[in-house]
């Protein structure tokens, strides 16, 4: 910043005005995010609040990044799966920064289907800390799901 002398006129440099912009910019960012969470809209920063899609490369990372995930295995032209995935989208927002879940097409990922030996479906799987916990077999009420879940809080 440059004071002309005798003159109460200040002028900016163009690096210093960029500054000045993007320290406004990232204040609007910040207050919208402020809003968002007082709104409800947003929990917290980074928080997964909706199923990842899995498949056989990210499946072992996945279950291995995050301490509590489960894991709906399913496909598309199975009725029950289509019944508990709105269940499983309804989890994921409510328990979103405890719990990450996932969605598993078994058609397009057998080496996972065949590793863990999925005869029907919906089967969900429960792992903590990278290791299966729990299966859950069948299209069941929500809150028999979220029983289970709760379990392993």
């Amino acid at each position: 910043m440059r004071e002309e002398k005798g003159r109460n006129h200040v002028s900016y440099t163009e690096e210093e005005m960029e500054i000045e912009r993007i320290k406004e910019r990232k204040m609007r960012e910040m207050e919208a995010e402020i809003k968002a969470m007082k709104e409800g809209g947003k929990k917290e920063v980074g928080v997964i609040d909706h199923p990842l899609t899995m498949d056989d490369n990210s499946f072992v990372k996945t279950v291995r990044k995050y301490p509590l995930v489960v894991v709906d295995c399913w496909a598309p032209w199975c009725g029950p799966c289509r019944m508990v995935a709105p269940v499983i989208e309804e989890l994921a927002k409510e328990y979103a920064g405890k719990v990450v879940f996932g969605k598993l097409n078994v058609d397009e990922n057998p080496r996972v289907a065949t590793e863990f030996a999925i005869m029907a479906i919906p089967t969900l799987f429960i792992f903590k800390n990278g290791e299966p916990v729990d299966v859950i077999q069948g299209a069941l009420p929500k809150q028999y799901l979220e029983a289970k879940v709760k379990e392993w809080l």
